[in-house]
């Protein structure tokens, strides 16, 4: 059944799984929420589990709300430059970060404008490290409860941890944090490289069906 998912910050382990194992729609016409993935991702460093958080201009309106596909980037902050040093720290050693460097680091280079395409362009260009199709469906009106399609919208919630049962694989700093489970695809993919998707196919994924 297809799965219907919001485009997140370099999505987490078990939304990617969820994608590889799915036929994806994105969620495009909800309203914004703060505390979710949308701006936000977890990766493994040498002082744990490390939050890279993008900015946004708020904007304000009569309503309190805006529409996700409406959320413009802060960009007077050099967010970009950082996260991006962020990440050369703690995945240089990593056995694949060189490999896929050149594919990632124009998602930290280049400006724009509003963060659903830029969510949806680091979800694309991990899809094409991982060599499958991106997925082009989108929402055409916000639905709070759908019908006929798993609803696994929740996955966007950054205070709930989803039911996983994730194998562990060696991360750059295991030997000092143990494993951290069900960061950044990032971390998946410095660390796994070619066996990403391999191991993205054989997750076990009981949340869609808790």
């Amino acid at each position: 059944m297809k799965a219907l998912l919001h485009p997140t910050y370099f999505p987490d382990i078990a939304t990617f799984a969820t994608i590889v194992q799915h036929d994806v729609e994105w969620e495009v016409k909800d309203n914004y929420q703060k505390q979710t993935y949308r701006n936000r991702c977890y990766i493994a460093t040498d002082f744990g589990r490390h939050l890279l958080s993008i900015p946004i201009s708020h904007v304000g309106r009569k309503e309190g709300r805006q529409k996700y596909e409406d959320v413009q980037l802060d960009n007077s902050y050099s967010w970009q430059r950082q996260h991006w040093r962020t990440l050369q720290t703690a995945y240089r050693t990593s056995p694949f970060f060189e490999f896929y460097e050149d594919d990632i680091a124009p998602l930290f280079e280049n400006e724009f404008d509003l963060l659903l395409d830029y969510n949806l362009k680091t979800i694309e260009t991990v899809v094409d490290c991982l060599q499958i199709e991106m997925p082009q469906a989108k929402s055409q009106k916000f639905e709070r409860s759908p019908q006929d399609i798993q609803d696994a919208r929740f996955l966007v919630n950054a205070k709930k941890n989803p039911l996983l049962e994730q194998a562990t694989y060696v991360q750059v700093f295991g030997d000092r944090h143990g494993f951290i489970k069900n960061c950044s695809i990032l971390d998946l993919l410095f660390n796994e490289g070619t066996n990403a998707l391999g191991y993205l196919q054989n997750l076990n994924l009981p949340f869609l069906n808790a």
